[in-house]
């Protein structure tokens, strides 16, 4: 698993992937990362319910900054470090071994699929051999640890970095928490007054936003579910480029004066 693929693209080609070592293997991976959006997508519908009432079920559903920094000031040090950490870091290996399986194909199915991520992740194909630790200490998210993946990076590379970037993230989420306690609890005393109202909008919003996506061609469990067909498409796509790059080569050879 750690075997280093190339990290450039060379003579053409985009770079071999091994695939999954199983379908079993894809599918455990598949279906526990569709289990993650769902318990997202849980996590913002009952957010005024369980911000104050079950923090840590809160943020053991989602743990976006937001809902870390409205449940910290309800919860011990240990119980926010020990959740808010497995909930952050439980996806990214799995993104990881996404990446490592499918290669470049996997970093276009991203692009589409999260067309915020696309400038970054190609700046990242430009420079992500310099300084990969760092990156992904700095920002360990789902397209960062796929493209990890992709580039060759080792597991425990990756995981280290991830650890450590994990935990500062925590920690500055922690501190900013208390140093406006304050405003955070008025706002929170807010959500609690108001919690139903807030639940039936959060549903309204949550129902909205699915729809804008599945429009937009893009649906976080439809896309999951559909992976195989997603690669096996953009693998075509990609061996059809790689087959136009040799093409247009071997016509400026012919072409060049060497070539004459």
């Amino acid at each position: 698993m750690d075997e280093q693929p190339p990290t450039e693209h060379e003579a053409g080609h985009h770079r071999p992937h091994p695939g999954p070592p199983s379908a079993a293997a894809r599918n455990l991976v598949v279906g526990t990362l569709i289990a993650f959006v769902v318990a997202s997508n849980l996590g913002n519908i009952f957010l005024s319910v369980l911000v104050t009432e079950r923090p840590l079920v809160f943020i053991g559903l989602n743990a976006q900054n937001r809902n870390l920094a409205l449940a910290s000031g309800e919860l011990s040090a240990w119980s926010f470090y020990v959740v808010g950490f497995l909930r952050l870091v439980a996806p990214d290996p799995l993104f990881f071994l996404l990446g490592r399986w499918y290669g470049d194909a996997a970093i276009r199915w991203m692009e589409r699929k999260a067309p915020a991520y696309g400038e970054l992740l190609r700046m990242l194909e430009r420079g992500f051999d310099k300084a990969r630790f760092l990156v992904v200490a700095v920002a360990p998210n789902n397209p960062v640890s796929l493209f990890a993946g992709a580039s060759g990076m080792s597991f425990g590379a990756f995981m280290a970095a991830n650890v450590v970037g994990t935990i500062g993230r925590l920690a500055l989420i922690r501190a900013f928490s208390s140093a406006f306690e304050g405003p955070l609890g008025s706002l929170k005393d807010f959500i609690t007054d108001y919690r139903w109202p807030i639940l039936g909008v959060s549903v309204v919003l949550v129902a909205l936003s699915m729809w804008s996506d599945r429009r937009g061609g893009r649906d976080g469990i439809s896309d999951l579910a559909h992976l195989d067909d997603d690669i096996a498409d953009i693998e075509a796509e990609l061996t059809a480029e790689d087959a136009e790059l040799e093409a247009e080569a071997e016509a400026g050879a012919g072409d060049s004066p060497a070539g004459a």
